[in-house]
């Protein structure tokens, strides 16, 4: 929570401008007026230089003062034009096509060839050879590793600078910059330093990393930025044939599947380092696919890559990104290895592509060194966890870093530090910053009683029993290390006129193996049956019973009174196991809704309210899952790690008065898979079993969805209560192509939509012995008022003859935020009030 700042600065500030030595901008054309991309841009005497884009533009700057820049492209002519100036913006450079071309390079434009082209037989080679390449040919490893994280903001104009907005912190743009990628003036706002030794053992695929510094700019002890900012620009392999930034997966140049991705030109041969290498350009076969653009050089031997720059497909379907530039270098060990020494990325994140919108360049710079090989290490050294935040690391002294920092910091960079300790003094940023803190964590912080009041957008509220609802609540924070931590609520509606509350706290008891207690209480009114696993988390509240607007009426609502004691541990990493007491006391909150079940064996007393304790067992794992802090409660700071849930549940007949003795087993699994080029297909899967007679509320109803959004694991076109089984099995899938389909037409492609598809099915059972004790609820349930009461058979009751299952068809990505689904009920149309037909959406910000 206390990270907020970084997410806040994305869009607080704005740049000044100011000048390096040397700059030239502008775009490059043939004699017939077409834009030509992937020019040779270099400053004479150098080896400075970039390439054009796709549209034929360029920007280069250097440090040093160049008087010529030299232009140059296979089959056209060089161009060598004089510099009158440091600065030459705008620049119309015009090629001539040259007499004659080159007999042994066959030259190729537009659409290249797959077949008799060059390049692609050495793309080939890469193939054959990739395996060959890099650390995967050693048994074990070990290299030093300097990583600088930076972020900084980008394009302003000096009206902005003088605004009123940023009156007395005008110190600030003392310390901009100018891109060399992309000619922008740019403000540094956030620094991080970390050294590392990596260690790697390829016979078991395991990577251990050892963080030995860390230094940053403003956030000196949160780990939970550090975290997300690593998780952002996580490690690649070019040789792979996905790379995966921004939760997308993005066609590799050196892909498989390249050649029918790419067009590729052999562009160029010569030595580096010694070695014989091609340089290949590379460019998009089709717009706006999930590609780069670019070249790399490749040896001739050993076919292993020694230089690669990529840059993204302007048209590409990716939000908030307007260009992501990649470069790797590999430095020559011996004749057969080839080895990561530098890896550069830079991201500019932006409201809209446009070239004048402002935005913030995050950066990484990653150097590699020191590199042995076949060291083994104990297995058990890559399994072992750090429990305890160590200040020492995140507090090294000078000269620490003047030791192992393996790149030297820009003047603007090392002004940075300093610039944000003097801001942070500032009283009006201090108010933007508490403002900004509010809308990414939905807090307000309160660091003079160590206290956060909210979440700010859980005020309100609104549903049928309770009508206009209203909450205040807040919880303790210390820092994100806190060992405990006490949370509490109280509500009001003002339809039932009533007064809800909760109060919980948890304490971790120890940090190596995660032991933590918790306990509470809460008096609230809930929506049971909104998931088919029950959330013995005691202030939990789910959207079912706080939606604005329903498709339906939604009054099976429930007042409960819920006292809950838990332990977990963390067995392994990862592997939590928890065990909860509870006890409930349940009773309908509505006079159109009943919970009414038999007391008697003869069938003639009849009760509303059921009293009841459990224990409930869990288990959940989730491998691969990354965790920020050391306190009671972590932050994850990725995501595509699978999650698989199993329970079981004892009810304790007699036990403080319960009302029923029963067991229940539960189990669920969900996973995003990214298939390649083709998008994200999730997966999810749960399976569960109640054994003994039991009241409606301790059942299994089937959730279903009777808002206007689309929830994952629910039924878009049930009601609440439809079906109600004591034994289940359901299955989700939604894909999400990412924009592939819609890409290819022509009058589509240029929207940036996503089509995405969904199928969800569930069959279960109830018994017979079911259905008798709880037939007062479901005549409820199933007749209306009037309507002669026959035999119930479960039939009626649960999706037994059949699996239940519905399918949706999905439009995301609608101006960047919005995504509408149109749901279509697929069976059981027979029953009353069944809804054939919906249409649902979401709202969310997403790469």
């Amino acid at each position: 929570m206390k990270h907020n700042l970084l997410f806040f600065l994305i869009t607080l500030f704005t740049v000044a401008i100011s000048y390096g030595q040397t700059k030239v901008s502008g775009e490059v054309f043939d004699t017939q007026g077409n834009a030509l991309p992937f020019v040779n841009v270099v400053f004479m005497g150098s080896n400075e230089g970039t390439i054009t884009n796709e549209n034929g533009r360029f920007y280069l700057e250097s440090d040093a003062t160049w008087e010529q820049v030299r232009f140059s492209f296979i089959g056209f002519s060089n161009l060598i034009v004089d510099l009158e100036q440091k600065v030459n913006y705008e620049m119309k450079i015009t090629l001539e096509e040259e007499a004659g071309a080159l007999d042994e390079i066959v030259i190729f434009t537009g659409k290249t060839d797959k077949k008799n082209n060059p390049a692609v037989d050495i793309l080939r080679k890469i193939w054959a050879n990739k395996r060959e390449n890099g650390l995967k040919q050693f048994k074990q490893y070990q290299y030093d590793k300097y990583e600088k994280l930076e972020f900084d903001l980008n394009t302003i104009d000096s009206a902005l600078i003088n605004s009123r907005l940023f009156k007395g912190m005008e110190f600030i743009f003392d310390q901009t910059d100018t891109s060399n990628v992309t000619g922008k003036t740019y403000l540094p706002i956030f620094v991080n330093e970390a050294v590392s030794k990596v260690y790697g053992d390829n016979e078991i695929n395991k990577v251990k990393e050892e963080l030995l510094g860390n230094k940053n700019s403003g956030f000196s002890e949160n780990q939970t930025v550090i975290g997300f900012v690593k998780d952002l620009y996580s490690d690649y392999d070019i040789y792979q044939n996905y790379l995966q930034f921004f939760d997308k997966s993005f066609t590799s140049p050196l892909s498989r599947t390249g050649i029918q991705t790419y067009n590729y030109v052999l562009s160029d041969s010569a030595y580096i380092d010694n070695k014989w290498c091609y340089n290949i350009i590379y460019y998009p076969r089709r717009k706006n696919e999930l590609t780069f653009k670019g070249d790399f050089w490749v040896n001739d031997s050993t076919w292993a890559i020694k230089e690669i720059n990529m840059q993204l497909s302007k048209s590409a379907n990716i939000n908030w990104v307007k260009e992501i530039y990649m470069e790797q270098e590999f430095d020559i060990v011996n004749d057969t290895t080839f080895l990561l020494s530098r890896d550069y990325f830079l991201s500019d994140f932006a409201f809209n592509k446009k070239e004048q919108s402002r935005g913030m360049y995050g950066k990484r710079t990653t150097l590699y060194d020191n590199y042995e090989f076949d060291k083994k290490l104990d297995k058990d050294y890559y399994d072992k966890e750090v429990y305890n935040y160590d200040k020492d690391i995140y507090n090294r002294g000078d000269e620490f870093w003047e030791e192992n920092r393996k790149e030297e910091l820009s003047k603007d960079e090392l002004g940075v530090y300093k610039m944000l300790d003097t801001l942070k003094t500032v009283k009006k940023f201090r108010n933007l910053y508490n403002a900004g803190s509010v809308l990414a964590s939905g807090y307000y912080e309160i660091p003079s009683l160590n206290f956060d009041y909210g979440p700010i957008f859980s005020t309100f509220g609104f549903n049928e029993v309770e009508g206009l609802r209203i909450r205040t609540g807040g919880r303790t924070y210390f820092s994100q290390n806190d060992p405990w931590r006490l949370e509490g609520f109280l509500a009001y509606g003002f339809k039932d006129k009533k007064g809800k509350f909760g109060i919980s706290g948890k304490w971790l008891l120890d940090k190596k193996s995660r032991l933590i207690i918790s306990g509470g209480y809460r008096q609230d009114v809930e929506q049971i049956g909104a998931s088919l696993t029950t959330s013995r988390d005691v202030l939990g509240r789910n959207l079912a019973s706080s939606s604005l607007v329903n498709t339906a009426t939604n009054d099976k609502l429930t007042s409960i009174k819920l006292a809950n004691v838990a332990a977990e541990i963390e067995v392994v990493r990862n592997l939590q196991v928890r065990a909860d007491f509870s006890l409930r006391t349940l009773e309908s909150a509505s006079e159109t809704f009943s919970l009414d079940y038999f007391t008697d064996a003869t069938q003639t007393t009849t009760t509303g309210e059921l009293k009841q304790a459990e224990i409930v067992l869990t288990t959940i794992w989730e491998p691969g899952k990354k965790t920020s802090g050391f306190g009671v409660e972590r932050r994850v700071t990725n995501e595509w790690f699978p999650s698989f849930y199993a329970s079981y549940t004892r009810g304790l007949e007699g036990t403080l008065d319960s009302d029923f003795g029963y067991d229940k087993f539960q189990f669920s699994a969900r996973k995003a898979i990214r298939v390649g080029g083709l998008g994200t297909l999730t997966a999810s899967t749960e399976v569960g079993k109640t054994f003994d007679e039991v009241p409606l509320a301790l059942l299994s109803p089937v959730p279903g969805n009777q808002s206007l959004f689309s929830i994952f694991n629910t039924f878009s076109q049930l009601n609440f209560y439809e079906f109600t089984t004591d034994e289940y099995a359901s299955l989700q899938l939604e894909h999400n192509f990412g924009g592939r389909i819609f890409n290819r037409i022509p009058f589509l492609k240029g929207l940036n939509l996503r089509e995405i598809i969904g199928v969800r099915g569930i069959i279960g059972n109830i018994s017979q012995a079911n259905i008798d004790l709880n037939r007062p609820a479901f005549e409820s349930l199933l007749f209306a008022e009037g309507d002669p009461v026959t035999a119930i058979t479960p039939s009626m009751i649960a999706p037994s003859m059949e699996p239940y299952y519905e399918y949706s068809i999905g439009v995301g990505n609608i101006f960047k935020v919005f995504r509408i689904d149109v749901n279509f009920r697929g069976n059981y149309n027979f029953l009353p009030d069944a809804r054939k037909i919906g249409v649902t959406g979401s709202f969310g910000f997403y790469f």
